[in-house]
Order: structure tokens, then sequence, then C-alpha cells
């Protein structure tokens, strides 16, 4: 009875240690680490690949030894019964009925007495064995496969990365090159500049030298015209045997200018008038009567343009120009010029070059068409309002919302001189043909004549009721067109300081009003966007055209006076041609159009709110 029971003991002991050798298989291919070392398609570092394989070998080998003593264990000291054998090996290859049919028969035979347990048996320890090698043999496939498959991603990824070096050092020898290339090219820039350092300075010493002999030249002139003055007063002091000197009157007003700036010829100019002013005093017979007479007068003051019939001569200010037939204009071309709005435009009398001021307190020329900034000006404390170049091209004028009117020489690079006078912001300026005199006008409701040479204001036009927003002097006369926004259009005669002529025709405030080449025509503008056409001779109105609803904020002539284009603030220029009476409208950048211009017989030049000036050719 004791070897059955230790027997029976060997037997439930061995069923006992089959199941949990199937339990360590079963929880050895579990943690089988298939999926862990698959590599991603973008490649992963070569070490972590490297670490992982180890971790994975480590794990491998510890899980092999726990299996090797747990098998060594079963088949040195628990032994397998037979019954047990055959349910297991039935059970693992899926014969369940005879599996049901094996234990129905097997327990009826143990329960009548014909078997026993020990008429059974255990199995062999060969067989449980084979059992265990086979298992083990499985999960060393699985991990051969494993290792295999992520050696192969590791190949992958080497090769990708010695792609990638071959790559980058492909490309370091090119940006190398490269670099030696543009160092090479620096180097001969270099000498080549340093061969014109001597012609350079060569150019330099004959540039001053030059100077040096203009300056003595003009010494040398100055001094014989004062000789000749001082010959002529000697002379006439004979003639009439005494002389008087008139004083110099500047009352109201403020013209600071920079010391030293009097050229020869108008160091000439003055002497010839003070020595003019001085045989009329002299020829007098009553002073205090001829001073009631003549006024008070500044002895630089310049003379104003004479007509003798009380009409302005056009004759010579007309060109000869085929007035155009078509006003279809097509962009060209866009200049970036400021910061912020354009606020004037001007053109240059004689060479392609144009003149700008805007909101940023400054004024640029530049080259037509290429946009080439040549020369920037900056002293105005406020927005620029107005521009006008000097009809000689050496000097240009500009007004400001700081209240003053600045005249800036182009040979000096700066302001020489500085009026003040208004008490409001300035609205527009504009120079007159002699060149001798440049007018204003003013929020403040009025508009000043300055004469240039004596540095003061000759005469206030006052009768505007509301702000004076353009000003313009008729070319070769002594008559000044002004346009206010009270809606009404004044011409005045500067010579007396007297408004001549009152337009009244606009239902909102004329903001523009400007004189064609032959003089004989007015066109203006108003805030609701509508353009008169007013003629001169008959002080009459001839066209009226709507081209609101938005506000009209410049007009301008063509040369040849067939053209009128319309700046408009609902982003667009409006060019109305008066032989065919048709109106064109210009689209470009959405912004506000402040200012417009003819250049020539072919171009046209417009300004925005967005610092940009349109280049418009006309179309063929």
């Amino acid at each position: 009875m004791a070897e059955e029971e230790t027997a029976a003991a060997a037997v439930s002991g061995a069923a006992f240690s089959l199941q949990n050798d199937c339990k360590d298989d079963y929880q050895y291919e579990e943690v089988s680490t298939d999926d862990d070392f698959s590599l991603q398609e973008d490649g992963d570092d070569l070490s972590k690949v490297l670490q992982s394989i180890q971790e994975h070998t480590e794990d491998a080998q510890i899980s092999a030894s726990q299996s090797v003593l747990t098998s060594g264990k079963s088949v040195s000291e628990i032994r397998e019964a037979m019954d047990d054998f055959f349910c297991n090996f039935l059970d693992r290859l899926g014969m369940s009925r005879t599996l049901d049919c094996f234990q129905t028969e097997w327990y009826e035979l143990i329960e009548r007495g014909v078997l026993t347990v020990d008429d059974a048996g255990l199995v062999p320890d060969v067989y449980t064995r084979n059992q265990q090698l086979e298992t083990e043999n499985l999960s060393l496939k699985k991990d051969l496969e494993n290792y295999k498959r992520s050696v192969d991603k590791t190949e992958q990824a080497l090769l990708k990365m010695q792609k990638e070096r071959d790559f980058h050092r492909m490309h370091h020898k090119r940006v190398v090159q490269e670099k030696n290339r543009l160092i090479c090219d620096m180097k001969r820039l270099k000498a080549h500049y340093a061969s014109y350092e001597p012609v350079l300075k060569e150019l330099s010493e004959k540039y001053q030298n030059t100077l040096t002999q203009k300056m003595l030249t003009s010494l040398e002139r100055d001094k014989a015209m004062g000789q000749v003055t001082g010959l002529q007063a000697a002379l006439e002091s004979l003639e009439f045997g005494y002389t008087k000197q008139i004083p110099e009157t500047k009352v109201g007003h403020d013209c600071t200018r920079k010391k030293g700036f009097e050229g020869p010829t108008q160091k000439a100019l003055r002497e010839a008038r003070q020595q003019k002013f001085l045989v009329v005093a002299s020829s007098s017979c009553d002073p205090a009567e001829d001073a009631e007479k003549k006024g008070k007068r500044d002895l630089k003051d310049s003379e104003f343009p004479v007509d003798p019939e009380g009409t302005p001569d056009f004759e010579h200010a007309k060109e000869h120009t085929q007035p155009m037939k078509s006003g279809q204009y097509q962009l060209s071309s866009i200049v970036k010029v400021h910061d912020f709005a354009v606020s004037c435009l001007a053109l240059h009398p004689r060479k392609n070059i144009v003149l700008t001021g805007g909101d940023d307190r400054l004024w640029k020329t530049w080259g037509f068409p290429d946009g080439n900034i040549l020369m920037t000006g900056e002293g105005h404390t406020d927005w620029l309002s107005g521009c006008c170049f000097r009809p000689s091209g050496t000097q240009l004028v500009t007004s400001s919302g700081d209240t003053t009117v600045r005249i800036w020489d182009l040979s000096r690079r700066g302001c020489i001189l500085t009026l003040r006078g208004h008490s409001r912001a300035v609205r527009a300026c504009f120079w007159h043909s002699c060149g001798d005199f440049v007018a204003s006008a003013s929020m403040d409701g009025t508009s000043k004549i300055w004469d240039v040479n004596s540095e003061r204001c000759r005469y206030t036009l006052r009768g505007h009721k509301e702000s004076v927003n353009s000003i313009e002097f008729l070319p070769f006369s002594s008559t000044a067109l002004t346009s206010s926004a009270d809606k009404t259009l004044s011409l005045w005669d500067v010579r007396m300081g007297l408004r001549v002529y009152t337009f009244q025709g606009h239902v909102h405030s004329c903001n523009h009003a400007t004189f064609n080449k032959k003089g004989d025509t007015i066109a203006s503008c108003d805030s609701s966007g509508v353009m008169k056409l007013w003629d001169m001779r008959k002080l009459v109105p001839i066209l009226s055209i709507d081209a609101g609803p938005h506000p009209a904020n410049q007009v301008a002539f063509d040369r040849s006076g067939g053209l009128v284009a319309l700046a408009s603030s609902e982003a667009s220029v409006k060019v109305l041609c008066l032989a065919v009476g048709q109106l064109s409208v210009l689209q470009g950048p959405r912004v506000e159009v402040r200012c417009v211009r003819f250049h020539g017989q072919d171009h046209l030049l417009s300004a925005g709110t967005d610092g940009r000036v349109c280049l418009w050719t006309r179309a063929q």
C-alpha cells in the first residue's frame, strides 16, 4: 500500500508539474517581443536598435535558463502518469471526441475494478523530455526570426544613414566650392576697386581745383560789378547833385535765410535795383509826395510782370502740340516712394525728375521712369501739402501743415529760406514763371505773395471766407487763381493784391483749380466729385461733369489742353477727352488718389495714400 500511495503521489505531482510547464511555456510566448523590434520606416537611431537587440537577447537567455531548470526538475524528480499523458496528447491535437470516449471508458473500468492506476504505469522520461525540447525549439525559432528581422531593419537603417552621410558630404563640398568662388570674386572686385582709386583721387583733385577757380572767378566778377556800380552811382550823383536812401521795411512776417547765400547774379541785381531807386528818389521834387504815391518799397523787391493792355500775354506760352485722340492709358509700373501717403506731385521743367511730398514730412526727387531716389529733404515738422520746382530747375518750394513755406537749393542740398506768416496750415504753394515770386494758400483763409529776392511777403490776398485749398499763377502774367472751401474760385491781380473776379457754381468745397498751358481755360473740382471747365476770357462756365459721389482731389491739363485728368478718392484716375467728350476711368491700386500730373504726351502719373506712384502709358 505504501508503494501505491507513493506512486499515486508521484502521478499527481507529475500532473501538477505538467501544468506548470505548460503555463511557463505560455507565458514565454506571451512575452515574445516580435513587434517590439520592428523599426520604423523613417529609420531609428542605430544605437537604440542595438540596445534593444541586446536587451531582448538577455531576456531570452533568462527565459531559456528558467525553462531548462523547470524541465530538468520535471525529468529528474516528477514523472507523468500514462492516462494524463494520453489526455494531454489528445487535447493538444484537438481530438475532443476521442478524448471523451477515452475518459468515459477509462473511469468506467476503474470504477468496476477492472483496471487500476498502477496497471497503467508511468510515461517514460524520454517522451517528456522530447516534448519539452520541442517546445524550446519552437521558442528559439521564433527568437531567431525576430533577430533576423531586427538585423534586416538595422541594415536598412545603416544604409539610409550612409546615404545621408554621403549626401551631406557632397553638399558640404559644394558649399565649400561656392565659398571659395565668392572669396575669389571678392578679391577680384577689391582689386578692381583699388585700380579705380587713383582715378577717383585725381578727379576729386580736379573738382576741388575747378571749385577754387570758380570761386576766384566769382570774386573777380563781383569786384568788377561793384566797381561798375560805384562808377554809375558817382556819375548819377554828379548829374543830380544829391542822393537819397530809402529804408528797408519788413513788417508782420518772418523770413529767415541762411547766411552767406547770395550769388554774384543776385548781388548784381540787388545793386542795380538799389541804384535805380536812388536815381528815382533823387529826381523827385517832393520826397513826401513821392513816397506816398509809390508806397513802402524794399530795395531788393522784384518787379511784377507788366501787361500794358491789362490782359496776360499767352502767345509765347503756347506749345504747338497735337491734341491727343484718346484718353486710354495702361498701368506700366508702380514705384514705392514714401512710407505714408503722397500729398503732392511736381515735375522738373527740364529733366526727367519727379518731385513728391508726403505725410512722412519728407520730400523726395526721383528719376523717371526707373524710380531711383535722387535726393531727400527733411526739415518740416508736419505733413507736406504742396511742392513745386523753380522754372530754372535749380530750386524748389514746399508748403506744410507746420504753417511754413520753405525754399530748398538742390545744389546745396538744404533749405536756404523759410517763410513764416500764416496762422494755420499751408495747403498749397506755387512758383511764378519768372522765378522771383512764390504764392502760398492757407487754411487761415488767406493767400500770400512772397518775393524771393527781398525775402518778404509783398501782398496778402484776403477775400475768401474759408480755407484756401489751392493757388496757381497764370503763366507769364500777374494773375493768380485760387480755390476755396467757400465753393468759389477767384482771380487776383498780384501787382495790387486785389481780387479781380469770382467764379461761382460749385455747391461743395472746391479742392483744386488750374489753368491750361494756353491760359484760356480753367479746370476745377470739388469734394462731391464734380469737375467744371471755365472760359478765362468770357469768365463763364463751359462744361460740368459729375464724376462723384467720391471727392475729387486734383485736376490737371495735358500739354495740348485736350485731356483733363481727375484724381478721385474712389481709387481711380478719370481722364476726360474734350475732343470726343469721352470719360475714361483708370483703375489702379485700391487706395485714394490724391494727385495727378501729365508727363509729356504719352505718360501720366498718379499718387495715392499708400505712398506709391503709378506710372500710366497712353495706349497706342
